[in-house]
């Protein structure tokens, strides 16, 4: 009898191991299948900019100038959504700096006004002006730029010289070619670069509008291509989706890891209680167009989505299937109820921050030091954040999952630092 005991225990322990793997299994196949919707509306998205960039560059105008603008604003909508895929797949985070590297120092691409400054210590290529000037030097290698193409600003420009602040491509490099530098600092209004500066022959404005012309349709090109590799990637038999499903358990903690680090280092500490320590709008994410109010919701719905397993698509439909929700919920229903009501908090808190700035007070005002209001509304985004991520560190507990790191900021960790 004890002999048999023991071998029946032992069937059902293998049988609910099989069943845990299989449902681990469940929600990986499913977070891919939602990594992969997420990218292939970024590209959709990515293919109305492009088109609206080419009506711009043929027809300049208030009006295809405000259309280029709006649908790199659409863009932005599933692409954030998509950034939850960070930290925890090693392919999506040595893709991810091609697509939305931030900060940025503008003056390697054109113009900036006289109060931005010159070359820097840091660095000496900040106010380079790659669209003035069709040739110069990198790192003692002369450059030929007389043809600004996507191999160019892929291979060259960006991140010239290993100098992190070089941005030349994605949605970044983008903004600031249709919306120009803001220069309001905590004040209202966005960037206001005028159409005129894409009229090439007479008419033009910021000079060398041609070459303008040329980066703009040669970045965006870039940006259609950055997309197209990443689906790939989450493809049916594509290497993040393979490499995600190989291992169950290390799957799960990529979901995990990418969770908190973009909750709690990237988007509590780099991107909103940085700025507001510094009071910089420099720190503002999307800082030409002042989309950020925008980015902040849809990062915070990919955490969610991920969570809860489910994603609408921009034509209304929806992915949906078991989420990290259904593997909480069988150890733990009281943390999985937790969880789902601190994601919904910090919704309410960004979904506030988003109202106030369509009421006319954009983010960056938000940041101004005597904005009491503005400074309530960005802390309850923070605190919100900070608190899923607590109830995420346990998770890690409830699921026994190993090897688990979110990413800091010294934002929250060692405030002094941030002033040293």
């Amino acid at each position: 009898m004890y002999r048999s005991f023991l071998a029946g225990s032992a069937t059902l322990a293998l049988t609910a191991t099989s069943a845990l793997a299989d449902e681990r299994a469940n929600v990986l196949s499913n977070y891919a299948d939602i990594a992969l919707a997420g990218y292939s509306d970024s590209l959709v998205t990515a293919l109305a900019l492009q088109d609206a960039v080419t009506a711009l560059v043929a027809t300049p105008s208030v009006e295809t100038l405000d259309a280029a603008r709006n649908a790199w604003i659409a863009a932005r909508v599933p692409y954030q959504q998509t950034e939850v895929f960070r930290f925890g797949n090693p392919i999506v985070d040595d893709w991810e700096g091609k697509v939305n590297a931030w900060p940025l120092d503008e003056g390697l691409m054109d113009y900036v006004d006289a109060s931005y400054g010159g070359p820097t210590d840091e660095n000496e290529f900040a106010a380079l002006n790659v669209i003035a000037n069709p040739t110069f030097s990198i790192a003692g290698m002369d450059v030929d730029a007389t043809d600004i193409t996507p191999e160019l600003i892929g291979d060259v420009l960006n991140e010239a010289d290993g100098i992190e602040t070089n941005v030349a491509r994605g949605y970044h490099a983008i903004e600031f070619l249709l919306w120009g530098q803001d220069l309001n600092g905590t004040d209202a209004g966005a960037g206001d670069r005028p159409y005129t500066d894409f009229v090439e022959g007479d008419g033009c404005t910021g000079g060398n509008c041609d070459r303008r012309v040329d980066y703009l349709t040669a970045a965006t090109d870039l940006l259609i291509t950055d997309l197209e590799f990443i689906i790939d990637q989450w493809d049916e038999n594509g290497a993040a989706r393979t490499d995600l499903l190989a291992d169950p358990d290390a799957g799960i903690v990529a979901m995990i890891t990418g969770m908190g680090s973009l909750s709690y280092g990237e988007q509590a500490g780099q991107r909103m209680r940085l700025g507001l320590m510094l009071n910089d709008p420099e720190e503002e994410h999307d800082c030409f167009s002042d989309n950020t109010h925008n980015s902040h919701y849809y990062d915070g719905k990919g955490v969610q989505n991920v969570y809860l397993g489910q994603y609408e698509r921009i034509d209304g439909t929806v992915i949906e299937g078991p989420g990290l929700t259904a593997l909480v919920a069988a150890v733990d229903p009281a943390l999985d109820d937790e969880v789902r009501g601190k994601l919904d908090t910090t919704m309410v808190a960004l979904t506030a921050i988003v109202a106030a700035a369509e009421n006319g007070m954009a983010y960056d005002q938000m940041l101004d030091r005597r904005n009491a209001e503005g400074e309530a509304l960005i802390m309850a985004g923070v605190d919100g954040l900070i608190d899923q991520t607590r109830s995420f560190e346990r998770i890690v507990g409830a699921l026994s999952l190993h090897d688990v790191a979110f990413e800091g900021s010294d934002s929250l960790d060692d405030p002094n630092a941030v002033f040293q």
